[in-house]
């Protein structure tokens, strides 16, 4: 599970902390370190009768973030306090939302017990790191808690034994924007974070949630998944092949991470599909799809042209072409196959970063009104190239 994030843009990888420096964007806090500094700032109310504001807390990296409460309650036997989230200037779908931390004692022994409160999910398929029923909240974060709740308790005379419920604000409805739902995380958000930092477009949210639609995938026993660049390609792909929402990775522009993780933790077939000037991309063999990191290479395409049978005339028009659609319409007009083109050549470059995993890869190139321009049948490492199909569906 990953912190959840919009679908806005990302920043180039490498360099980012000087990156954010000459740019000005703030760093954030993740959903595990707000709800570390709620229950905090709630147990220490619960064995001293005050609530500190803010309450500052120790990040895995050793920074230490203060965060001022939004709300607090304290009763006999339980005591609540709340954060906002501030994700910086990540495009985060969490930013402002509250996160509640409801805290009670617990007999010595018990230890610290977590609960799903009002929208915040629970796991209910297998894959995820954690067991099915417990509430979505990651181990780092639970660490987290247990840690400050240890260190509260041993500085104030506690036990250091409580139950400790996480809730968002509108958690339920927020989730309807993230990637739980298809993971098999119900009832609302999941409760986040390895650094407790969020990094302003730093793209490992949606990586990490590609990994963890991979693992829950092949715990499901999918064979076949099909990693795609958005919602067109991914009805396209379930029509093609019939696959199951859980077999779905919303890839987005992050080829080289579908292909990068099924290396280490292969299923028998992947289908990459997308539009065709984005696996255009793939197959002169960028990784990154992401119009600010890699373009449409005009000439690359003339180049396949030839290879597919262009004259001289048809080569310079492809290379002259406004859009990448354009350079497949042209061919089509001539009976060129450039469509098919590329998605052999976007195969050839997956099977390449896949290194020889049994991974078996088939493509398919759309464009935008989701009608299929090309197609590479299925090929494995080890096996001969076959021919590329043009049927439609």
């Amino acid at each position: 599970m990953a912190e959840q994030t919009s679908k806005a843009g990302t920043a180039p990888a490498g360099g980012r902390s000087a990156q954010l420096e000459r740019s000005g964007l703030r760093h954030g806090w993740t959903t595990g370190a707000c709800a570390t500094a709620a229950a905090t700032a709630a147990y220490t109310a619960l064995l001293s009768a005050e609530f500190p504001d803010p309450v500052t807390i120790e990040l895995p990296k050793g920074q230490r973030p203060a965060f001022a409460l939004a709300g607090e309650e304290l009763t006999a036997d339980r005591a609540m306090a709340a954060v906002v989230k501030d994700a910086g200037d990540d495009p985060d779908v969490t930013h402002g939302a509250v996160v509640r931390a409801t805290v009670r004692l617990l007999p010595p022994g018990s230890g610290v017990v977590f609960r799903a409160g009002p929208g915040v999910g629970t796991v209910t398929r297998p894959g995820l790191p954690l067991a099915v029923g417990e509430p979505a909240i990651n181990p780092v974060p639970r660490q987290m808690m247990r840690d400050h709740i240890a260190s509260v308790a041993a500085r104030l005379g506690g036990t250091g034994d409580a139950e400790v419920e996480i809730a968002v604000d509108h958690g339920e409805e927020i989730a309807r924007s993230t990637w739980n739902r298809r993971l098999g995380i119900l009832g609302g958000l999941s409760i986040l974070g390895t650094t407790g930092i969020v990094v302003p477009y730093s793209c490992s949210a949606w990586i990490d949630s590609i990994r963890r639609g991979v693992d829950v995938a092949r715990a499901a026993g999918r064979r076949h998944v099909a990693g795609c660049t958005g919602s067109t390609s991914e009805k396209v792909a379930v029509a093609v092949h019939g696959l199951p929402q859980d077999a779905l990775l919303d890839m987005g522009d992050f080829a080289g991470a579908v292909l990068k993780y099924l290396r280490r933790h292969p299923v028998d077939r992947l289908t990459v599909a997308g539009g065709f000037a984005k696996l255009s991309k793939l197959a002169a063999g960028h990784l990154d799809l992401h119009s600010s990191r890699s373009q449409v290479d005009k000439g690359f395409l003339a180049e396949l042209a030839r290879r597919g049978g262009a004259d001289d005339e048809l080569v310079a028009a492809v290379a002259a072409a406004n859009t990448g659609l354009e350079t497949v319409q042209l061919c089509a007009a001539r009976g060129v196959p450039l469509g098919d083109l590329v998605a052999v050549a976007a195969r050839e470059t997956a099977l390449g970063v896949l290194r020889g995993a049994p991974v078996a890869v088939d493509v398919i190139c759309i464009d935008r009104a989701g009608s299929v321009v090309g197609r590479a049948a299925a090929r494995g490492p080890r096996e001969p190239s076959p021919d590329a199909l043009s049927d439609s569906v």
